[in-house]
């Protein structure tokens, strides 16, 4: 690497190594780590001279980051040349991660599990085994789900949501007990109105 700082070199070569486990290989990984810690914009030419890559290389990695919509192309006033910078918001780097690893790993799972759901069991292990998926399919469905209403709100709510951290677990316990004695409350007075015999609810 050249022209880099040693702090910029650790953090671009742990990105390389961390990019390999979120689904995207090494070079990529290191391209994106240096378009962000530089926080300008860089051509092609430049990526190449400060990593030490091939022009072919850094070419076939901007290509994948730009499908992962983790940088944007631009131009500079007189410069024929394309110019590279990641999304300035860190927020929209973060659902934009999410979101490709859900197209690349979750939906094809979900799409399997839909057919498996559609299939006929032929053995009580197989209706034992469907169940299970369907358990899963259900799980990861909610999330999804859940996902898709975490996509649409602004930063400044997921940022305020994340800070409320273990208030939330608070409020979902208190709801969860409200729930539990409401039902408590409410079984004896069903099993009363249930009982044989009463007529008093009854005309002339």
């Amino acid at each position: 690497m050249t022209n880099l700082t040693p702090l910029a070199q650790k953090f671009i070569l742990h990105f390389g190594e961390m990019g390999s486990r979120w689904g995207i290989n090494r070079t990529v990984g290191q391209i994106y780590a240096l378009l962000y810690v530089l926080a300008k914009p860089l051509n092609a030419d430049e990526i190449a001279e400060h990593l030490q890559f091939s022009r072919s290389n850094v070419s076939m990695g901007l290509k994948e980051l730009q499908s992962w919509r983790l940088v944007k192309l631009l131009h500079q006033p007189g410069d024929r040349r394309e110019y590279f910078e990641p999304p300035k918001d860190i927020w929209d780097i973060f659902k934009a991660l999410l979101e490709e690893r859900r197209r690349r790993e979750v939906e094809p799972t979900l799409s399997m599990l839909r057919d498996a759901l559609l299939e006929t069991p032929a053995t009580d292990a197989d209706r034992v085994a469907q169940e299970r998926m369907r358990e899963m399919y259900n799980l990861i469905e909610l999330s999804s789900s859940w996902f898709d209403d975490v996509q649409r709100l602004s930063p400044e709510t997921l940022t305020s949501l994340m800070k409320m951290g273990s208030t939330v677990k608070t409020l979902l316990n208190v709801g969860d007990t409200v729930r539990g004695t409401f039902r408590k409350k409410r079984a004896p007075e069903t099993a009363a109105a249930a009982e044989p015999g009463d007529d008093s609810a009854k005309g002339d």
